[in-house]
This record gives C-alpha cells, sequence and structure tokens, in this order.
C-alpha cells in the first residue's frame, strides 16, 4: 500500500505542534512560571527544551522518516535481524490509546462548558455556584459520557477522510483559528485595569521567589515541564515523519514544533495572570483554573459571555488537535497490523474508544469509590500516572537508546536521515551529550516522577533515618 502523504510543509508543522500542544500548556505552564520566578524559570524552561525535547523529537521524526511506517513498524524497518527493539512499537500503540482513555473525556469538559459558558448558565452565580456546577457535571455520567462519546466519533470520522483530506485540513483551520483566538484574548487582557500587576508577576525574573521555592526545586520544574510537553516517546512525532519528504533536515524541523509549541504556553499566561489579579482570584494549577476560577473571572468580565466563550474554544482547539494527531497515529498503526481500510479501521477504533474512555467517565460517578492514589484521586490520576510517568519517559529513553547505540539503528544512520534536506543540522559535536548524558537526565525525570508520586525517598529516609 503506498504511504500517504502530508500536502504542505506547513500542515506538517502544525499538525506536529498541534499534536503537542495541549491543556497542560494553558493551566500548568502559567502557574508554574508565576510560582517560580516568572522569567527566571521561562529560562530554564526554554534551555530544557532545546537540550531535552528538541534532540527526542528529531529522533522521532527520523525513525518515522526513514522507516516509511507507523510506530509499530517503524522499528522492524530499522533493526538489525534477531534484535527486539520491534516491541517497543506495541508499546507506543498502547502508550496512544491509554493517553486518549482520558483525554477524551476532558476534551468533552472543554466543549461541555463552552456550551455553558455561550448560553449564560454562569450568569448571575458566585465563586461556590461555579464550582458547585463542575462537580455536578462530574457526577453524572451521561453528561461527561455523551461528550466523550462525541468527540471520539468527530476524530476518528475527520481522520475517516483521509490524510490530507480529513485531518490536514481540519488541523490547518483549527491550529490558525486556536493561534488567532489567542492573540485576541491577550489583547482584551491586556486591557484590564490589573494587567500590569498580573504581567510583572509573570514575565519579570523574581529571584527572591524562585530562591523561595527553591533553585533546585525550579529546575526540576522547568526540566519536567519542558520534557512533558511535547509528548514524546509513544511515537506521536514519528508518525509525522513518516509522512514528510526529505527537503528538510528534521533538526529544523523539531525547533519549528516547538517555537509554536512555547508560543502558546507563554501566550496562555499573558491570558491569564492580568484576569487573575484584575479580579483578586488566585491563579492556582490544575482543573479548579480553568472550570471554577475563570468562568467566575469571566462572570465579572464586561462582555464576559463572550470572551469566555472564546476562551473555551481556544481550550476545545487546543485539546482537539491532540486528540486528532493522536488518533491518526492510532489508524495508521491499525492499518500496519491488519492491512485494513482507513475507514474500516477508524469504525472500530470508534467503538473500541469508547469502551477504553469510560472509566475515566465512571471514575468521577458510578466507581468514585476506586481512588488508586488515596482520598480525592480517580481512574484519570492512574491513566494519567501511567502515560506521563512511565510511558513518556521510558519510550523516549528507548528512542534515544536506538538512534545512538551501535546496538540499535545507530548515530551514523540517524545522523544521516536527520541531516537530509536544507535546514538546521546535527552536529558530530552532539554525540557523546546525546549518547550519555541525555539518557541520564531521561532516566533522572523517570526517578523524579516516581518519587513524587509515592514519596520514595522519604519511605527509605524513614527506614534507615
Amino acid at each position: 500500500m503506498k504511504r500517504e502523504r502530508l500536502g504542505s510543509r506547513l500542515g506538517f508543522i502544525l499538525l506536529s505542534a498541534g499534536c503537542a500542544i495541549g491543556i497542560g500548556n494553558v493551566w500548568k505552564f502559567p502557574y508554574m512560571t508565576g510560582q517560580y520566578g516568572g522569567a527566571a524559570f521561562v529560562l530554564f524552561y526554554i534551555l530544557f527544551l532545546i537540550i531535552l525535547g528538541l534532540p527526542i523529537m528529531t529522533m522521532e521524526f527520523a525513525v518515522g522518516r526513514a522507516s516509511q511506517r507507523s510506530p509499530v513498524r517503524a522499528y522492524h524497518a530499522l533493526e538489525k535481524p534477531g534484535q527486539k527493539w520491534h516491541i517497543h512499537g506495541y508499546l507506543c500503540l498502547a502508550g496512544n490509546y491509554l493517553l486518549m482513555m482520558f483525554y477524551t473525556s476532558v476534551a468533552g469538559w472543554m466543549l461541555h462548558y463552552f456550551v455553558l459558558t455561550a448560553s449564560g448558565a454562569f450568569a448571575g452565580k458566585d465563586a461556590a455556584g461555579v464550582g458547585a456546577m463542575f462537580g455536578e457535571m462530574l457526577a453524572d455520567p451521561l453528561v461527561t459520557g455523551g461528550w466523550m462519546v462525541l468527540v471520539v466519533v468527530l476524530g476518528f470520522l475527520i481522520n475517516s477522510f483521509g490524510l490530507q483530506s480529513g485531518l490536514e485540513r481540519i488541523t490547518k483551520v483549527m491550529m490558525l483559528a486556536l493561534l488567532g483566538v489567542m492573540v485576541l484574548l491577550a489583547v482584551n487582557s491586556f486591557t484590564l485595569p490589573g494587567a500590569g500587576e498580573g504581567l510583572s508577576f509573570y514575565l519579570m525574573p523574581n529571584l527572591e521567589r524562585m530562591l523561595e521555592v527553591g533553585v533546585g526545586t525550579t529546575i526540576v520544574g522547568a526540566m519536567n515541564q519542558a520534557f512533558f510537553t511535547l509528548s514524546l516517546g509513544i511515537g506521536a512525532m514519528a508518525i509525522f515523519g513518516s509522512y514528510i519528504g526529505k527537503d528538510r533536515a528534521l533538526l529544523g524541523e523539531a525547533v519549528n514544533v516547538a517555537v509554536l509549541d512555547t508560543f502558546v504556553a507563554i501566550v496562555s499566561g499573558l491570558i491569564i495572570f492580568p484576569a487573575c489579579f484584575t479580579f483578586g482570584v488566585e491563579a492556582g494549577s490544575g482543573p479548579n483554573l480553568i472550570f471554577i476560577t475563570l468562568p467566575n473571572v469571566f462572570n465579572h468580565m464586561m462582555l464576559g459571555r463572550f470572551w469566555g466563550s472564546l476562551f473555551f474554544i481556544f481550550m476545545t482547539f487546543a485539546s482537539f488537535s491532540t486528540i486528532l494527531a493522536v488518533f491518526e497515529n492510532i489508524i495508521s498503526c491499525c492499518m500496519d497490523l491488519t492491512g485494513a481500510s482507513r475507514r474500516k479501521v477508524a469504525v472500530v477504533n470508534i467503538a473500541l474508544m469508547i469502551l477504553l474512555s469510560l472509566p475515566c467517565v465512571l471514575g468521577y460517578n458510578l466507581w468514585a469509590g476506586f481512588q488508586p492514589f488515596g482520598e480525592g484521586s480517580a481512574v484519570l490520576d492512574l491513566e494519567d500516572f501511567l502515560v506521563s510517568n512511565l510511558w513518556l519517559p521510558l519510550g523516549s529513553l528507548v528512542y534515544l537508546l536506538f538512534c545512538t547505540s551501535r546496538y540499535g539503528w545507530g548515530w551514523r544512520n540517524f545522523k544521516e536521515e536527520a541531516n537530509t534536506g536544507r535546514g538546521i543540522k546535527v552536529r558530530e559535536g552532539m554525540r557523546i551529550y546525546v549518547s550519555y548524558l541525555l539518557p541520564l537526565i531521561v532516566i533522572a525525570i523517570f526517578l523524579i516522577g516516581i518519587n513524587d508520586k509515592f514519596k520514595l525517598l522519604d519511605t527509605l529516609r524513614s527506614l534507615f533515618g
């Protein structure tokens, strides 16, 4: 079967960026920037994006382009006879399913909140009333389940029309609209009374605040955010590498994707902080910021229903661009494995994805008694932990070792593929860092994530202290 191709370089960049850009850019990055010293944190974040994210993204692109296959078959084309690297291909497919098992629900929440905001459902409610609506939504499996089903059906339906006619066409429109809406929201935030104070808190380097949190904590936070923001390690970028030609060097393309991802993260803060400082609310992290704090802010803002509706359109586009990209990965993998047509694979996966997404939906109501990480946790927290703390770092480590080790594809083959075409090249001087130091950093990120969740160091200190 002839490999499909993307229609343009812009399509490739927007699809890859759309996969990287997600809800974490909006509710996590601005909060961390504000808490960890403003521009000082941003500088650490950009540094780690360069030394962590770009090399691994380039490797995923290279594996995809050289193999001309989906992640589940890419290693088969590149590994030496008798090697077992291809096992990771099946884990990539599993990781994509696992990510979508909760991401489809969160995208549904965004759509639901767009409808609530546009219809004026928040009008006249105080902070407690707005907060109660979030709880009511989660407690109703028909509401959250209905939106999840709509997201799944729409996502696979769009992808079923083909790479260029479906995915690329819709993603181009959606991503350009997302960037336009962001600029509109940011301009509006600049006109608010608290804009100066909010932007100062967000963007001015504040060494005192960074020292208060701890320099080490700030560095680890920036490292984690830079690593996880690009969704590396499950073949989400490799798939788009398999759809492009050889006219551009891959490191330069990785830079373009990272720049777009960082732009969205930084502009999200430009939208959120002026609004929070104007209305005297805490720019807290996590779902509360999006689903409780900001609806309350829009409630008190002039033309708040309009700006709130625009904000949730932006959030829907941010989450849905990731869903479309990952659904494409799933479809491509299933086509490679079964030989079935794109449309047949899409139909089967609609049913499968709905079934797999139900635990996340039910985790807040019928299955609320299942709390995997203690009181207040839910099925979503378990699924997110598995993807973020296991699949992404360990998968990135596999790509790293495969592309640098003589027991894998090897540095020479990787470098030749990455440097084919015009643009920024991978230098030979990078080899020692990428082959020996970068894997240790990824292992450190994995261990830090496991420790943060289970407090292993505290346990060891109590045992041996």
